[in-house]
Order: structure tokens, then sequence, then C-alpha cells
């Protein structure tokens, strides 16, 4: 996630967990039931999608349609309802974007820790051009 941390230093770690969530949730509306979404720390989400077309070129067409839709998902603005102690609750509208580092494999012909590694180097080359972008890996 763009912009993560000044909601959470700002607003502090309740209102920062519950952007979260619904990050989670917004995510995991733009995937199949068969694909994968999970929080892998911090602001990062790791979404593993699976049944790919072997061919390439068609692989890298039905992920950056799913990439697309999660980037444009991910930007509207979020409303969070925050409970406080003896007061009354608050409510704070908050704007993020995303950064998709995409790492496309075959067949698992390397282990986890390299495609996971591959996938954070796109992902900060995406934060690199600025945010609220897609960037695919090529070694």
């Amino acid at each position: 996630m763009d912009n993560f941390k000044s909601l959470n230093d700002t607003q502090g770690h309740c209102t920062g967990d519950l952007l979260l969530i619904e990050v989670a949730h917004r995510i995991s509306n733009c995937v199949r039931e068969v694909d994968i979404v999970a929080r892998f720390g911090g602001d990062e989400f790791v979404v593993i999608i699976s049944n790919l077309d072997k061919d390439e070129a068609e692989s890298i067409r039905q992920v950056s349609i799913i990439a697309e839709k999660i980037l444009s998902t991910l930007k509207k603005p979020y409303v969070l309802k925050v409970e406080t102690i003896g007061n009354k609750d608050k409510t704070i509208e908050h704007l993020c974007t995303s950064s998709i580092g995409v790492a496309l494999f075959l067949d698992h012909e390397v282990d986890t820790d390299e495609i996971i590694k591959w996938a954070d180097i796109a992902m900060y080359k995406a934060k690199e051009a600025g945010g609220n972008s897609i960037h695919f890996y090529n070694p």
C-alpha cells in the first residue's frame, strides 16, 4: 500500500488495522475463489493467481486485467469507522493507492522464496515509478 504509514502514524494502529482489513476484502473481491490473498506483513499483500494460460503472453494479459482491477479498487476512498473509548466514534476518510509487483512462474520452476523476491523487486520498481502502478519482474 502507498501512503499507509501516514495513516498509521497520524491515526494510530487500530485505524491502520481497519484499513488493512478493508484492503484484504477489496483484493479478495477482485480475484476468483481458487486464488489466494494473504497479508504478507506490514502493508504488503500477496495474491497468487492460479490456472493461468500456459502461453506467457496470454498469462501476462490475464494477470494485467486482475492487477488493474485491484489497482482501481484500492484507490477508491476508504471510510473507516473508528471506535473510541468514552467518546463518540469517529469516521476517517483515507485515500491511498497501491504499488503492485508481479512475478510470473511456470510449474514451480523456482522455489517460493525466489518468487516472492521477484515480486518484491517488481513492487519496489512500481513504488520508484511513483506508486499507483503495476510492474512485472523481468530478470
